[in-house]
Order: C-alpha cells, then sequence, then structure tokens
C-alpha cells in the first residue's frame, strides 16, 4: 500500500515491548481506530487516532493490505512517546497494553491476526 488518501475505517497496530494496544469499547478490547478526514493517508489517520484516543504519540509506519472480506485498513505504528499525553479521550489507567498472546479473544481483522502472530514469540 502506498500513501494514497484512506477510506473507511483505519485500525492503528501499536506494538510495544511484545503488547499491543487496545482500547475500551462496549464490554470487550479493541485497537484504536477512526476514519480519516479528507486527503488524509491511512498513516496519518492511525497516528492522529492513536493521539486523540490514547494520547500517544506514535508513527504510522507500515499500513497492512486491507482485509478481502471487511476493506478496512491496518496501519502498525512505531510508539514515539512511552508515556501519553494527557488530552486523550482515555486516560491511562483506561486502556490496556495485552500480551500479543492474550489477544486470541479479541475481535482484531485477519491481516492484522496474521502479522501478529509473525511476532508473537514462542
Amino acid at each position: 500500500m502506498t500513501l494514497e488518501q484512506a477510506e473507511g475505517v483505519v485500525r492503528a497496530v501499536v506494538l510495544y515491548d511484545g503488547r499491543v494496544l487496545l482500547v475500551p469499547q462496549g464490554d470487550g478490547w479493541v485497537l484504536p481506530s477512526g476514519a480519516p478526514e479528507p486527503a488524509e493517508t491511512a498513516q496519518a489517520t492511525a497516528a492522529r487516532i492513536v493521539y486523540e484516543v490514547a494520547g500517544y504519540l506514535v508513527d504510522g509506519t507500515e499500513p497492512l493490505e486491507p482485509g478481502e472480506a471487511t476493506g478496512e485498513t491496518a496501519v502498525v505504528c512505531q510508539l514515539l512517546s512511552e508515556s501519553p499525553s494527557s488530552g486523550g479521550h482515555f486516560t491511562p489507567d483506561q486502556l490496556r497494553w495485552a500480551p500479543i498472546e492474550q489477544t486470541t479473544d479479541t475481535p482484531l481483522p485477519d491481516t492484522v491476526r496474521a502479522y501478529l502472530q509473525g511476532h508473537t514469540q514462542v
């Protein structure tokens, strides 16, 4: 995927020390996600969403291929700040850094699940 305008939902896959950032939704946990603004790339959308929702600075570095069934875009993000700002929608105690192995019950797009399986320590 290239630097082209994003469409639909963009999910941010923020990995740090073998864990993935999850935010609360209903009774469960999901990846930070949101819709792109006009002319915004998937990488820029992912970085903006993570900052707005969780307060972390990230760099959207690696877009994954859109899922065949959903067409959703996911972007792997590099964490740039270990501590979130106070401007995120959720406070740090409302966020979850889940070990990759513990995301089996988390609703994730197939492309994200495949990516995470490649990064699970055996």
